[in-house]
C-alpha cells in the first residue's frame, strides 16, 4: 500500500513538473491596440478589410501567394519575405498566423460598431517572446515597445482610409 502511494506521488509530482515546465516554455506577450474610428462600422470596414492591404500601410509589397482574398487558408507575402496564413475570416475580422515561425506570432483586425458614426478598431497582436533571441526582461520589454509602435503606425493609416470619403 506504501509502495503504491509513493508511486502515485511521484507519478503526480512528475506530471506536475512537466505541466509546469511546459507552461513556462513560453511567454506570451499581447499587443491590443484600438483606435476609435470617425465612421460607422459598416461604411469603414469595406475600405480596409483586404487581406493585402496592409502592403500599402506599411509602404512595401504584399502579394497573395496562395488562395484568394477572405479565404481562410490564404498566404499573403509582405516585404517578399514575411508569409503569413489566413486562420479566421468574419463578417467584422480576420486573424492571421506566421506558419514556422519561432515567435508564434498571429494577429486580429477587427471592427466594432460604436454608434451611427462612429466604429472602433481593435488590431491584436500576440507572440511568443520565449523564443525571441534575447530572454532578458529589457530585451523583451523593448521588443513589445517597438512592436507597439511599427502597428500604431499601422492602425492608424488604417484609421486614416477607413474615414476617407
Amino acid at each position: 500500500m506504501t509502495m503504491k502511494l509513493a508511486a502515485a506521488a511521484i507519478a503526480v509530482l512528475t506530471v506536475t513538473g512537466a505541466a509546469a515546465g511546459a507552461a513556462r516554455a513560453a511567454d506570451f506577450v499581447t499587443v491590443p491596440l484600438e483606435v476609435t474610428v470617425n465612421a460607422p462600422a459598416d461604411k469603414a470596414w469595406p475600405k480596409i478589410n483586404g487581406y493585402c492591404q496592409i502592403g500599402a500601410w506599411f509602404k512595401t509589397t504584399c502579394e497573395i501567394t496562395s488562395g484568394k482574398d477572405h479565404e481562410v487558408g490564404a498566404i499573403r507575402t509582405i516585404a517578399g519575405r514575411i508569409t503569413e496564413l489566413l486562420v479566421a475570416d468574419t463578417a467584422w475580422s480576420y486573424t492571421y498566423s506566421q506558419p514556422k515561425s519561432p515567435i508564434d506570432y498571429h494577429g486580429t483586425v477587427e471592427i466594432r460598431p460604436v454608434d451611427k458614426g462612429h466604429s472602433k478598431l481593435l488590431y491584436t497582436l500576440v507572440y511568443d517572446a520565449d523564443a525571441l533571441a534575447k530572454h532578458e526582461p529589457e530585451d523583451k520589454a523593448k521588443d513589445k515597445e517597438n512592436r507597439t509602435k511599427q502597428f500604431t503606425v499601422l492602425i492608424n493609416a488604417m484609421k486614416a482610409t477607413a474615414e476617407a470619403k
